[in-house]
C-alpha cells in the first residue's frame, strides 16, 4: 500500500475510533483490528499530528494513579 494512502487510512481509522467517545492511546490500540497492526510508535505520532491540525483535542486525566 502506498505510504501516503496508508497514512490517510490510519488517520481516518483513529478519528473513527474516537468519534463515539473519548479514549486514550492504549485503548485505541486495543480496540483496533489486528489487521491494522497499530502500535504505540505508529499511533502517538498520528494523535499528535491530528491534534496539531485541530482534528481532535487532547487533555490529561488521572486514572488509578497514572495519567492518560
Amino acid at each position: 500500500m502506498d505510504a501516503q494512502l496508508k497514512r490517510g487510512f490510519l488517520d481516518i481509522c483513529v478519528l473513527a475510533a474516537i468519534a463515539r467517545k473519548d479514549s486514550y492511546g492504549y485503548q485505541i490500540i486495543r480496540d483496533a483490528p489486528a489487521s491494522l497492526e497499530l502500535s504505540e510508535s505508529t499511533l502517538y505520532p498520528i494523535l499528535k499530528r491530528l491534534a496539531k491540525q485541530h482534528f481532535l483535542s487532547e487533555y490529561t486525566r488521572e486514572h488509578n494513579g497514572r495519567f492518560r
